[in-house]
């Protein structure tokens, strides 16, 4: 219990301490409820590396990061997610070494993600957000008032606009539109190699080109979100939980926690109770030294 409330739900461990000294009256220390969580997550390590696998081995992958303390210095909270999966880890790096211990090889699947620049060489095929280069726009357009600018930031806003509206229509797929994807990808190369004496243009015309074909691989893919949001949304929960608990004192509490935070956030993906599924797996550890498989995802009305 005490780990969900620390782990699933962002409560600090003295309010902890205070539930369970006062409601529970039962004595315990900081010191001990890190000490049991800590068991606690070697127990589950066995699940862990279950959705480190099946991330790996999915189909659709979004990915994020966020600063995360340890012992008082900047290491970076990693979250890798889809419908059924949410793999947090905790690493020094916020760049390809990181990213090398997690997907060990070159992921087969559609990696959703930013256009942090670390993500190119692990993914044969990814979707850059599209979230984040409307926003990008926003944001110059509040300090850049050229004329050329603002033919660029509409002619690019036009296009990403129209492939956005061609995915929503009621008979999209790829085979049925192929022509008109062909013209999007070509006005997006147009944008790209086009020379513009505006320096916020030229910069975001060299991103097109270099990421032309990141931009709308949702369109060849109807199961490929355009936006990163998914992710953004798994990583929320532990922003939360950053402000509240200062995030980590030790590596080992922060491979505790990355252990933790995996299970709770994917049981909750999957529509099973936390407190339910993990004492049940627990006697079965106790009677047979082996955890069973993590339940997969349920379904509405059996």
């Amino acid at each position: 219990m005490t780990a969900w409330l620390h782990y699933g739900l962002g409560v600090t461990i003295d309010q902890i301490l205070d539930i369970v000294g006062y409601h529970l009256h039962t004595r315990l220390s900081a010191g001990g409820l890190l000490a049991m969580w800590r068991r606690l997550a070697g127990i589950l390590e066995s699940w862990y590396e279950q959705l480190a696998r099946e991330a790996r081995t999915s189909g659709v992958l979004h990915a994020d990061e966020t600063g995360w303390r340890v012992n008082g210095q900047t290491w970076w909270l990693w979250c890798f997610a889809n419908g059924q999966v949410c793999f947090y880890m905790i690493d020094r790096s916020r760049g390809s070494p990181a990213l090398e211990r997690f997907f060990v090889a070159a992921f087969d699947g559609v990696l959703v993600t930013d256009f942090w620049p670390a993500y190119n060489a692990f993914a044969q095929e990814r979707q850059c957000c599209l979230a984040h280069l409307l926003r990008e726009l926003e944001k110059v357009d509040l300090t850049n008032s050229s004329t050329e600018w603002k033919a660029f930031a509409k002619r690019l806003g036009r296009l990403v606009f129209d492939g956005l509206r061609l995915r929503k229509r009621p008979d999209f797929s790829p085979e049925n539109y192929a022509s008109r994807i062909l013209r999007i990808d070509q006005r997006l190369m147009d944008m790209a190699r086009g020379e513009y004496a505006d320096a916020d243009a030229r910069r975001l015309a060299k991103r097109l080109l270099k990421h032309c074909d990141e931009l709308f691989t949702f369109l060849d893919h109807p199961d490929v979100s355009s936006d990163n949001n998914l992710a953004e949304r798994m990583i929320r929960p532990a922003v939360i939980l950053r402000k509240n608990s200062q995030s980590n004192r030790s590596e080992k509490g922060a491979a505790a926690q990355a252990v933790l935070m995996s299970i709770y956030r994917t049981l909750k993906l999957r529509g099973h109770d936390p407190l339910t599924v993990i004492p049940q797996a627990l006697r079965t550890y106790l009677s047979t030294g082996t955890l069973p498989p993590l339940p997969s995802k349920t379904v509405a009305n059996g």
